[in-house]
């Protein structure tokens, strides 16, 4: 983990936490401090929803260990019982993530012997640091998922178009190699995790937009295709090295696969509008991307085992190539929409102008 907005919102939220606690006189400030830790999450969406879901779990889980607290005092196989009993609670309201902190809520009011008054203190401990953590996360650095990702898309694909570059000429040392497409695989998974908190956030916290419906769709599709970068390296890796090849195939994979990473570069910038226009290669690519996978296919049609290896190749790479038609078509449209909308209100703007 490196240092970043969150790590510094769960050490406000904890200091938080504690002035509170101290503030209001409830002892000890310890517990708001573990609540706020465990309620800090990456998203505002979420952060609402572990709100939510702790509020009734802590709330269950403060009243069974009361009432469990004033018939069993704190006998530890007693605490152990309600600790399960809580656990199955939660699982049984699909709240997994409320495990943790409900379990300390409930030791905390179980230590109370049943006293009521401290195990409402203990309760109200572990609501001020939720509360603490949920207020930090929606006004300091409040998340921004779609910022994230679309940083993450760029210098993921960077990193991907090395290895690919270089995978077929085999240039690069096999342990660097190992260890750069080991990074980017986890690079690729905190992507996908990033995805997912902006699809949730845009589905369930607001109504979304129409606009940002379609970026949805878009950033599906570029993470969608990252994906399939990955595949080729993965069966250039396990199949390509033991193929049967010549000088003659390595170049020609090497070149088409050089042809697919300059397409897919060219349809990121397109998106960024950063290309001059109708700079395109999508119809020329599709067209040698069918005829690269069905000269394969012709070639090796009653091949041996090793070369029917380079079809896998080939069809993985086929599969990145046409993933990438996808995106570039999606991008179109998305662009085309932009500006059909930039037309819309230019004609709107007029036509109160000439009222005037």
């Amino acid at each position: 983990m490196t240092f970043g907005a969150r790590v510094l919102k769960t050490g406000i939220a904890v200091t938080l936490a504690l002035y509170i606690s101290v503030l209001v006189g409830f002892t000890p400030p310890v517990i708001a401090g573990v609540a706020a830790i465990f309620a800090m999450q990456p998203s505002i969406y979420r952060s609402w929803r572990y709100f939510l879901e702790q509020l009734q779990t802590n709330t269950l889980g403060a009243v069974l260990a009361l009432v469990a607290g004033m018939i069993f005092s704190n006998d530890p196989v007693a605490v152990g019982i309600v600790c399960i009993l809580a656990i199955m609670i939660c699982l049984k309201l699909k709240m997994e993530e409320t495990v943790g902190l409900t379990l300390v809520t409930v030791i905390a009011v179980m230590e109370a012997s049943g006293q009521w008054d401290f195990a409402l203190n203990r309760f109200l401990l572990s609501l001020i640091g939720i509360g603490s953590a949920f207020l930090i996360n929606i006004t300091f650095f409040p998340p921004r998922p779609r910022v994230q990702f679309v940083k993450q898309i760029e210098s993921i694909f960077f990193k991907m178009s090395l290895l690919l570059r270089t995978v077929i000429s085999d240039e690069i040392k096999e342990s660097v190699f190992r260890d750069e497409k080991q990074a980017l695989e986890g690079a690729l998974k905190s992507l996908t995790d990033k995805y997912t908190l902006f699809e949730e956030e845009l589905h369930k916290l607001k109504r979304a937009r129409f606009s940002e419906a379609r970026h949805l769709v878009v950033y599906k599709q570029m993470l969608h295709t990252l994906h399939k970068g990955m595949a080729v390296l993965a069966a250039v890796e396990e199949h390509y090295f033991q193929a049967n090849r010549t000088a003659e195939i390595d170049r020609e994979f090497d070149r088409h696969l050089e042809k697919l990473i300059k397409f897919h570069e060219h349809v990121l910038l397109k998106f960024e509008n950063k290309l001059k226009e109708n700079i395109s290669e999508a119809a020329v690519i599709e067209v040698e991307n069918d005829g690269f996978l069905k000269s394969l296919i012709i070639r090796y049609v009653d091949a041996s085992d090793g070369d029917l290896r380079l079809s896998i190749v080939a069809a993985a790479m086929y599969d990145y190539g046409y993933q990438t038609g996808r995106l570039n078509k999606l991008v179109e449209q998305f662009d085309r929409g932009a500006e059909d909308k930039e037309n819309e209100l230019l004609e709107s703007v007029s036509a109160w102008i000439s009222k005037k």
